[in-house]
């Protein structure tokens, strides 16, 4: 007889707590080997392809596609040990509670032969089978045992299923009572959508503080503004989505996460800009002769990140995080070097580590690396997370300058912007020379305009003459 047996979206890692599904490999009925991807996910981080630890038939599926699930929440279940898909599954299930634990001799042998013992971050099929949770099929035509709730919020009405903390969280912000909401989830279950809904509502049903006018006779004519024709009334608090042609789009996923990080940067980081013109004709120049002499190629943004490291050097004031609960700004000793980078997804931020150790081969090599991830939508959560400052080459999109949002929790981002043929006096000619502008964002917490400038300028020196960089290695 199968054993039946729950695969649960697992634990993503770097405090990701849900992820859309985008695309299900499988379907119910079919057979799938150990470690076999069932599932593509996207997380705010990146997209994954989430293999299922077990061997079997697939007897039913969770989420439709475009759907969010919370860890933990169940994505399919396999039947373990079954020689043909079973007739007519259903495509929908809900889990049934666990039953008791059975012994271990009633594990059957091809069961222990068809689970993987292969991870994702903090999730593991290793452990004993007593401990996973077993699901029964429903009979055809018959009900499936309601869904656990969530999440519970505790009142005096009693608990609310709610999908996430997340979304409790969100209601909370808003003041929302989840009491008075209907989930559209699984058995009423709350998601984030239902929360999202509910606080438009209330901002487009939010009650004047203008006084209604008096009413007017039917016999008196209308009133006729003053200073201009008459205008068509607007509804007061009509929404704007309410207009023929507005198209909402939701956050969430990369653009989600982008839009909670930029939020956060500007809510908690004071930042300042301050920018200059540099002459990168020798610069250019000299990452000519270098690509000349063979070896692998080297990148103009791996000789940025090279000057880079070597200013953090001399500013470490720069290369920090300010810890308000302590009332401190912790200095780091690394350079984990993140740079932007736009992909069809969105904008990320891959982090290459170690960058103040790395030459300008390895630094050209894993911006390479990490890009192609980037596009190919292969970045890991540890690829994504723990830089200590940022590059950010926005001159491929042919603009000069920029004032960046800081990368919270970092202290400062370098921008660099396109590098043109520009009039510039050199050497007391004027000349046409290869100009780029360089512009710092940084957290006025961490240091003072001094030090932000005095960062800036030495940059900018290694730009227009790179044997400065030559002297301070």
């Amino acid at each position: 007889m199968a054993q039946v047996l729950e695969f649960k979206l697992p634990d993503l890692g770097e405090g990701l707590t849900e992820a859309e599904i985008v695309r299900w490999l499988v379907s119910v009925g079919d057979v799938v080997a150990v470690d076999q991807p069932v599932v593509e996910v996207e997380t705010a981080k990146a997209m994954v392809e989430v293999p299922c630890p077990y061997g079997g038939v697939v007897t039913a599926r969770f989420g439709e596609e475009g759907s969010e699930l919370p860890v933990g929440a169940p994505l399919l279940t396999v039947a373990v040990g079954a020689s043909e898909p079973a007739d007519s599954p259903p495509t929908t299930a809900a889990p049934a509670p666990a039953p008791a634990p059975a012994p271990a001799a009633a594990t059957s042998a091809s069961a222990r032969h068809e689970t993987s013992g292969n991870v994702l971050v903090g999730y593991g099929t290793g452990a004993p089978a007593a401990r996973r949770r077993r699901v029964r099929r429903a009979p055809l035509g018959g009900s499936v045992a309601p869904a656990p709730a969530r999440e519970p919020v505790n009142g005096a009405a009693g608990a609310v299923p709610v999908v996430s903390p997340l979304v409790r969280r969100l209601a909370r912000e808003h003041g929302l009572d989840l009491r008075e909401l209907t989930g559209s989830g699984r058995d009423g279950l709350i998601l984030r959508c239902d929360v999202e809904q509910a606080i438009n509502r209330g901002a487009t049903q939010e009650p004047s503080t203008v006084p209604a006018p008096a009413p007017v006779p039917a016999s008196a004519p209308a009133p006729a503004p003053a200073g201009g024709p008459a205008m068509s009334p607007t509804p007061v608090g009509a929404s704007a989505s309410a207009r023929p042609g507005v198209t909402r789009v939701p956050l969430r996923g990369v653009r989600g996460a982008v839009a909670d990080k930029l939020t956060r940067s500007r809510h908690d980081i004071p930042d300042a800009t301050c920018w200059v013109d540099a002459d990168a004709t020798e610069l250019m120049a000299a990452r000519t002769a270098m690509n000349a002499a063979g070896g692998a190629k080297i990148s103009l943004l791996a000789l940025m990140a090279r000057i880079c490291t070597a200013a953090l050097a001399r500013h470490p004031e720069l290369n920090s995080t300010v810890d308000m609960a302590a009332r401190e700004i912790v200095r780091l000793p690394e350079v984990h070097l993140g740079f932007a980078a736009q992909t069809d997804r969105g904008l990320v931020v891959p982090v290459v580590r170690d960058a103040h150790a790395r030459s300008a081969e390895s630094l050209s090599a894993e911006f390479a690396r990490l890009t192609e991830a980037g596009r190919a939508g292969t970045l890991t959560p540890g690829e994504l997370t723990g830089g200590t400052f940022t590059l950010n080459n926005y001159g491929v999109f042919g603009v000069d300058g920029s004032t960046p949002i800081i990368n919270h929790p970092e202290a400062a981002m370098l921008g660099i912007g396109r590098i043109v043929p520009k009039p510039w006096v050199h050497e007391g000619e004027l000349a046409v020379r290869q100009v780029v502008q360089l512009s710092l964002t940084f957290d006025h917490r961490v240091c003072d305009g001094g030090t932000a400038g005095g960062f800036l300028r030495y940059v900018a020196d290694c730009v227009e003459q790179p044997a400065v960089l030559l002297r301070t290695l």
